[in-house]
């Protein structure tokens, strides 16, 4: 037995996260022969959450590594791109679609589903923070509000979408960065008081660490910020992650440690924010003086985006269930202002009915008869497809 409640990689490429009426529908296709039966499979979203006007896909290379070797063809949209739940003429929009015998794929659902669908959640939520942040650092604090197995996914996918560093160390070597972080409150209760702790984590933490003191622990942050100005020599930041019950006006306590460390000389002495953020309070706090924002469960625990997946096509004729369009259909988008819209024929470009433009395929080859079709992307390479594509997009 596992010593912790999350599955292995085996067990997840081989089903067993899979729903059970995955394996049954299995057994029953294979008495009857119908495994091998030609299928083309999409997978959409009929709306996001909390009336979001777009989204960030995410979780393409898990589900890439999940269906490789199985005898399938897929497309999609590429990892990091921004994308409608609705096509220009209201249908939903196909972000990925599988190609192949369904046996291939049945009882691998669940688990294609579950990486896109919580993924595509956190990416999107880091993008929406990064854009209310107006050009200020975020960063991804949540990996504690969650299952620890989730870490990883966690922060890359927050930094898939937009924020500048992560907290956990497995997350940060997962991305290829280094892992970012201050000072806990248990520091300074350990050491006995703030000065204490400031000057020992001075002269004991590596030097290439940005020295950011949290100053909020006992006094007023204002006093705890000057503390920290006048103990650790290279201060680059203070952080206050002041508590509910003793927050009152945050911009307010905000303005003050700006002020009280200005009017003695520390005017390079950043301010980051933590606790309780989320993108409807950082307008306020940007415009207080906040330099970079520590972003938890908001970003950790955003919605899920409950994508599906439904069959369109059987043995070349089109097929669906109730409430899904039938037949194999391409994703068009225009890369003016990315509205999509799909189209029966991969050389039939529809035109944009906002800037009259024709659009362009929007989906590339992931996999060809279960082989990857082009190399792994690294993540400032999708992270920047999304920094590019967001800019300027309404909130």
């Amino acid at each position: 037995m596992p010593k912790f409640f999350a599955a292995s990689d085996q067990e997840i490429a081989s089903g067993r996260t899979t729903d059970i009426y995955f394996e049954r529908t299995m057994d029953v296709l294979r008495s009857k022969n119908l495994l091998d039966v030609s299928t083309v499979s999409e997978f959409t979203v009929g709306g996001l959450p909390d009336r979001w006007g777009w989204g960030i896909l995410c979780g393409i290379e898990e589900l890439v590594r999940l269906l490789e070797g199985h005898d399938i063809d897929m497309y999609g949209l590429p990892e990091g791109s921004v994308f409608n739940p609705r096509t220009q003429d209201g249908l939903r929009t196909p972000v990925l679609r599988i190609e192949g015998p369904y046996g291939e794929y049945c009882e691998l659902e669940s688990p294609a589903l579950g990486f896109i669908c919580f993924s595509s959640g956190v990416a999107t939520m880091a993008a929406r923070c990064k854009l209310a942040a107006c050009g200020r650092t975020v960063m991804s604090f949540g990996v504690r509000r969650m299952h620890p197995a989730l870490a990883p996914v966690i922060d890359r996918s927050s930094y898939i979408g937009g924020c500048d560093t992560v907290s956990s160390i497995l997350g940060a070597e997962t991305i290829g960065q280094e892992p970012s972080g201050t000072m806990p409150h248990s520091l300074i209760v350990m050491m006995g008081d703030q000065k204490a702790a400031f000057q020992a984590f001075d002269s004991i933490v590596e030097g290439h660490v940005r020295r950011v003191a949290l100053v909020d622990t006992y006094y007023d942050e204002k006093v705890e910020a000057v503390i920290a100005c006048e103990n650790i020599k290279d201060l680059y930041a203070v952080r206050l992650d002041t508590p509910g019950s003793r927050r009152g006006s945050l911009p307010d306590i905000v303005r003050e440690v700006r002020w009280e460390m200005d009017i003695r000389g520390y005017q390079h002495v950043k301010i980051f924010v933590s606790g309780g953020l989320s993108e409807g309070n950082l307008k306020e706090l940007v415009e207080a003086g906040v330099d970079g924002f520590g972003i938890g469960t908001s970003i950790s625990n955003a919605p899920t985006i409950d994508f599906s997946m439904d069959i369109v096509e059987k043995e070349g004729r089109p097929v669906a269930k109730r409430g899904k369009c039938s037949g194999r259909k391409f994703t068009y988008r225009c890369d003016g202002c990315l509205n999509f819209a799909v189209s029966t024929s991969e050389g039939r470009s529809p035109k944009c009915n906002r800037c009259g433009n024709d659009m362009q395929l929007a989906e590339v080859k992931l996999l060809s008869r279960g082989k990857r079709s082009d190399p792994e992307e690294c993540t400032e390479t999708i992270r920047d497809r999304v920094i590019r594509q967001t800019k300027g997009l309404p909130l």
